[in-house]
């Protein structure tokens, strides 16, 4: 018995409730229990854990079985509610099997106790999986009724043994101008869009016999007489135990009109070709070379994609940077301390400017403390400033960052390379907006935004004793994760794009083209150095290429120690989602609300992961 058994029980009797437990124990159950003897206690302890069974008393000085019982049912209709009494009270027990109880059992027979509880149990369990079954099946329904509404082909569904059309999408009603009602109850060959098409009833039948028809260009007309082609794709499905045909249309009009089009001028061109003499030899070496040109992209020459100017630096559209960027929108107007984490290289300190320069502080400058490049004993200057003489070497009076940005905005980079003795004045200028020069007992005020950023696991630093739980508290009033190079791939292309046409006007150097290969090899790369490590790779590639296509200049290899270094970031961002995810659901697993419902996984799952990842629920509950 791997879990154990949660018992609410409602008893006055300390011996009593030890005598059901020792019970439990005998037959090999670990117990997890609570005693309450009021209906204050039994509420609260039903409104805040999760319970497997009540076990009442059926008389009590402050409390009776029936009240017990109707308030189980008010809070947890969901419980098995069994009764243990001394002597039996034969109208009292019908009473309360009538209102919901489960078992009305004599102490003196508690050896009935274990098998109702067994029962009880596995009627709940049932009972449970039912209803995932349910829900699962409602969630299905409603994604395919969303998809069918949405579909951006036309669909219609058909009874398989008659023909006669059960449903159809709003697409196709736009599509060929016939209403809803013009289509429901009747079989395909009989609308008017079809009715002309001899293959129609023959093509059922085949559908019929196949399971499968496919017509790659079907002539049609919409209801007003305007022609058009279509691709045709028919399968069959069996729904309920009920076979069904799903028909697919799909206007390919204006795909047939460009395929004849450009045949049309292909002819042309092969006709001009041979009325031409002494042309013919330039013209078909010129062919020649734009063919071969044809065999390298593009290097997107399209305008850099820009969302506004207050995102000029930033490059991409990937879904991951437009999170981060919409999460950026949200916060930038309020005053509230932003901490953005993310690995090296990935662009930490431009989030922190499209902040600052999308707040009410945009007109002052960002200020930026380096926190990873100041040795430790000029930290403290730098931030708060110093007297002259408060220190050997301190010729002269110095504002600290903090006195510069006041009015502005203050990016902390790389917070988590912060002194441990930094930290706590750090601490009270965040919370009291307040501070001394070194050498001064002069307390300055300032207004100032704090925006930090770190390449650390700052929860994995505080569970080391290596960063300040309380100023990690300070810092992640909103947190921002900019996602690795190797989560946004979609936007590797625009990337290079831009690099290569900033190092080409540097360079003096025409480079316009790209190699399909080199473009995959960018992309299936994994980048452990992100943005920095690829603007490096561009850079240095434009310098080696000598002709207008771009050439890497190295073989993009990766040591097995970095690779095993990405697999562990991979599975501590994992951990720590799946972390945050059961502490919102108060570790509950299964069900509509639960961890693996939220995770979007099957709760075995979910529950292999935390095996593989050494997850353990906190020892919270009494356990016998």
């Amino acid at each position: 018995m791997n879990q154990p058994l949660r018992i609410l029980i409602v008893e006055d009797s300390e011996d009593d409730a030890t005598l059901l437990l020792r019970v439990l124990r005998r037959e090999g159950y670990k117990v997890v229990y609570e005693i309450v003897d009021t209906p204050a206690a039994m509420s609260a302890a039903l409104k805040s854990k999760e319970w497997d069974v009540i076990i009442s008393d059926h008389v009590m000085p402050h409390f009776s079985a029936p009240e017990a019982l109707k308030l189980a049912k008010k809070l947890r209709p969901d419980l098995p509610f069994i009764i243990v009494s001394g002597e039996i009270d034969l109208n009292l027990a019908v009473l309360l099997m009538q209102e919901g109880a489960r078992d009305y059992i004599q102490k003196r027979e508690l050896f009935r106790l274990v098998p109702a509880i067994k029962r009880e149990l596995g009627e709940v369990k049932i009972r449970r999986e039912h209803q995932q079954v349910r829900d699962a099946l409602e969630i299905s329904e409603t994604r395919y009724r969303r998809l069918f509404e949405t579909a951006q082909d036309g669909i219609l569904i058909l009874d398989a043994d008659t023909g006669q059309i059960q449903d159809v999408n709003p697409f196709l009603i736009e599509m060929l101008g016939y209403a809803k009602e013009e289509f429901l109850g009747k079989s395909l060959w009989e609308i008017g869009v079809f009715k002309d098409i001899k293959a129609s009833k023959a093509a059922f039948l085949e559908l019929q016999s196949k399971g499968y028809v496919r017509y790659k260009n079907l002539p049609l007309e919409t209801k007003d007489g305007r022609p058009m082609a279509v691709e045709f794709v028919s399968n069959v499905y069996l729904v309920n135990h009920h076979k069904v045909i799903q028909c697919n249309i799909r206007d390919i009009t204006e795909r047939k009109r460009l395929a004849e089009s450009l045949k049309k001028a292909h002819n042309e061109l092969e006709q001009q070709v041979e009325e031409r003499t002494v042309e013919l030899k330039t013209a078909l070496s010129e062919i020649k070379i734009m063919k071969d040109n044809l065999e390298a992209e593009n290097i997107y020459l399209r305008q850099e994609h820009k969302t506004k100017n207050k995102f000029d630096n930033i490059i991409g559209q990937s879904d991951g940077l437009k999170y981060v960027l919409y999460r950026a929108q949200q916060v930038a107007s309020s005053n509230a301390t932003v901490l953005i984490q993310g690995e090296t290289g990935t662009g930490k300190e431009l989030i922190a400017f499209a902040i600052h320069n999308m707040s009410p502080r945009k007109e002052r400058p960002l200020i930026t403390v380096n926190c990873a490049t100041l040795p430790g004993n000029l930290i403290e200057s730098e931030l708060f400033g110093r007297e002259k003489g408060a220190f050997t070497g301190a010729d002269s009076r110095r504002m600290g960052r903090f006195e510069v940005a006041n009015g502005s905005t203050l990016c902390l980079d790389e917070i988590g390379e912060l002194p441990l003795d930094l930290q706590g004045k750090l601490l009270r200028v965040i919370q009291h907006s307040e501070f001394e020069r070194l050498g001064s007992s002069q307390t300055i005020k300032v207004d100032v935004r704090i925006v930090a950023t770190t390449n650390r696991d700052l929860e994995e630093e505080v569970r080391k004793g290596r960063f300040r739980q309380d100023l990690f508290y300070r810092l992640n009033v909103f947190p921002i994760t900019v996602p690795p190079l190797r989560q946004r791939k979609d936007d590797i292309p625009l990337m290079v794009q831009a690099f290569t046409e900033r190092y080409s006007r540097k360079m003096g150097k025409q480079i316009t083209t790209i190699m399909k290969e080199t473009m995959k090899a960018l992309q299936d790369y994994p980048w452990p150095g992100n943005v920095r490590e690829l603007e490096s790779i561009i850079e240095r590639s434009v310098i080696l290429s000598s002709g207008p296509a771009l050439h890497l200049a190295d073989k993009l290899e990766i040591s097995s120690s970095t690779i095993s270094s990405i697999v562990r970031t991979l599975e501590d961002s994992e951990k720590s989602q799946i972390l945050k995810i059961l502490t919102e659901t108060k570790w509950r697993i299964e069900g509509k609300d639960g961890a693996a419902a939220i995770l979007g996984i099957h709760p075995s799952t979910l529950r292999a992961r935390l095996h593989k990842l050494e997850i353990a629920r906190p020892s919270t509950k009494k356990a016998g």
